[in-house]
C-alpha cells in the first residue's frame, strides 16, 4: 500500500499542469501558470510550483489574459493546501477572486472501490453516451449543487466525450445521481468528478454503487489508482472504502 507522503507525490508528479488541461481549447504558459481556456467561457490556472515568484504580479497577468478574452466570463485558479505560497491569497482576493469551499484532495487504490455495494430495487446504473442523458446528469449536478441548469456546462461535458466515461443512477428512467470517470494518460490515475445524487435519495448507497462502477471501470483501462477532490459529502465514504486525505484544494474564482 502507498503511503500518504507517496500518493501525494505521485499526484504532485503526475496530475498537475498538463494533466489539467487536456481538453481545453487554448493553453498559456506565463511563468510558472499554465492559462487554459476550456468550452464554455471557462479559465483555469494551475502549476506545479510558484517558488520565489510576485505573485500580485502572477495574478495580475493571469487576469490580464483572460479578460483580454470577451468569451470567457470566469476564472478559477487551483490552490493546494500543501503548497508553499505565502501572500497568494491576499493577491487572489485582492484582484477580485473569491475563495470557494476547500475540498480533500483523496486518492487510493481502485481495487478499495471496486466491491459489490447493494442498491434500491428501483435504481439502476448504466454508463451514458446519447446527447439527452449527458445533458440531463448534467442538469441534475447543478440542481444538486444550488446552480442554475447551465447548457453551457452541458457543450462543455459533451466536448469531452472522447475522453471522459459519463455514469448515472436511474429510478424510473429519472436520472438521481451522476458521476464522471476521467482516466488521466500517461499515468496510473483515473479520477472520479462531479458526483451528485438527488437529496430524495441520499443515504441509500447509490453513491457507493456508482463509485464502484467507475472504479471498476478505471482498472478496465489499467489504472492502478483513484483520485478525487471531494466534498464533506463524498469524503467520509470514500475513507470508509480506503483512500487518503493527502491535501487540500480551494478554488479562488474570479467572474467578469
Amino acid at each position: 500500500m502507498d503511503s500518504p507522503a507517496a500518493l501525494l507525490a505521485a499526484y504532485d508528479e503526475q496530475l498537475r499542469t498538463s494533466a489539467e488541461t487536456v481538453g481545453a481549447r487554448s493553453v498559456v504558459r506565463v511563468g510558472p501558470l499554465w492559462l487554459a481556456t476550456f468550452p464554455g467561457g471557462r479559465g483555469f490556472v494551475t502549476y506545479q510550483s510558484l517558488g520565489s515568484a510576485d505573485l500580485p504580479g502572477l495574478v495580475g497577468q493571469a487576469l490580464a489574459h483572460f479578460r483580454a478574452d470577451p468569451a470567457v466570463d470566469r476564472v478559477e485558479w487551483k490552490t493546494r493546501g500543501h503548497d508553499s505560497a505565502p501572500g497568494l491569497h491576499e493577491a487572489l482576493v485582492g484582484a477580485g477572486f473569491v475563495p470557494e469551499d476547500a475540498e480533500s484532495i483523496m486518492i487510493g487504490p481502485a481495487a478499495a472501490l471496486a466491491v459489490d455495494a447493494p442498491l434500491p430495487a428501483s435504481v439502476a446504473l448504466r454508463r451514458v453516451t446519447a446527447e439527452a442523458d449527458v445533458r440531463a446528469m448534467s442538469a441534475l449536478a447543478d440542481e444538486v449543487f444550488g446552480d442554475p441548469v447551465s447548457r453551457d456546462g452541458a457543450d462543455a461535458l459533451l466536448a469531452r466525450a472522447d475522453a471522459v466515461e459519463f455514469w448515472v443512477g436511474e429510478a424510473d428512467g429519472v436520472v438521481i445521481s451522476t458521476g464522471r470517470l476521467e482516466p488521466v494518460a500517461g499515468t496510473t490515475f483515473a479520477g472520479i468528478w462531479g458526483g451528485a445524487t438527488h437529496p430524495a435519495w441520499r443515504g441509500r448507497g447509490i453513491y457507493r454503487a456508482l463509485t464502484a462502477a467507475r472504479a471498476r471501470s478505471a482498472m478496465r483501462l489499467g489504472k492502478r489508482l483513484i483520485h478525487s477532490d471531494s466534498t464533506e459529502y463524498s469524503r467520509p465514504i470514500l475513507e470508509r472504502a480506503g483512500l487518503v486525505k493527502v491535501s487540500t484544494t480551494t478554488p479562488y474564482v474570479w467572474r467578469r
